[in-house]
């Protein structure tokens, strides 16, 4: 009987390169890379690869296919995947979901979010997703409309569908999305504008069995953009 093959101590002990091990979930991160950094043949470092990430660690709360990239490089690399569908949002409260909308939108790779209104907004909910996700601002809801005349992926025109319970709405559970639109989104509270309503090509309610009237803003956001996915990726 040939014997099982057993590494030497040496060989065993020998550091492999790679993430330094940490104590950490890899979600909050990884340490410095250990050992040899990686290179070309000609010893070139990989181009997506940040020196400063690979010196000291990668904190960010990215998929483990994207440590130590630098940011421009995880970018441009959705860029070559993002999904058709926009998303907007008006913005002439300061709604604290805004953010936690750019986060999904990011989670769900939208082409693009629209904040309409008020320039600023409230980034803590964004969990600094926006750094990797497209956002465009408009400043009224007719300069909004205005790009969408000629804002599809070919220069044409991309429809609005908007998402409210207002009287004459139709259920999104059985709404066939266009492959290419904007999934527009008003604030907790007062909803969508009269303007934004009546500008959209449907307007869908999420439908609810319990005794609450709505549901959360960013909830409700949330699940459009899985709507449009389950109909056009799914």
């Amino acid at each position: 009987m040939s014997e099982p093959d057993v590494e030497s101590p040496e060989a065993l002990a020998a550091p492999v390169a790679g993430p330094t091990p940490t104590p950490e979930l890899t979600t909050w991160g990884v340490g410095p890379w250990s050992g040899d950094w990686p290179t070309d043949e000609s010893g070139n470092l990989d181009p997506v690869l940040d020196p400063e990430l690979l010196a000291n660690g990668d904190t960010r709360n990215v998929l483990d296919k994207y440590r130590y990239w630098r940011m421009d490089a995880i970018v441009a690399d959705l860029d070559t995947k993002r999904h058709k569908f926009h998303v907007a949002i008006e913005n002439w409260q300061h709604d604290l979901n805004i953010g936690s909308i750019v986060r999904t939108a990011n989670a769900f790779l939208a082409s693009e979010v629209h904040i309409i209104g008020h320039k600023r907004w409230n980034r803590r909910g964004a969990m600094v997703t926006d750094r990797y996700q497209h956002i465009r601002h408009h400043n009224t809801v007719e300069e909004f409309l205005a790009w969408t005349k000629t804002g599809g992926i070919d220069g044409s025109s991309i429809p609005v569908i908007a998402i409210d319970n207002v009287p004459g709405c139709q259920q999104i559970e059985r709404y066939s999305f266009p492959e290419e639109c904007v999934l527009l989104f008003g604030q907790e509270g007062p909803g969508l504008s009269a303007e934004a309503i009546a500008a959209s090509q449907a307007v869908l309610e999420i439908t609810q069995f319990g005794s609450t009237r709505s549901i959360n803003a960013s909830a409700a956001a949330a699940i459009a953009m899985h709507a449009w996915l389950m109909q056009h990726v799914f």
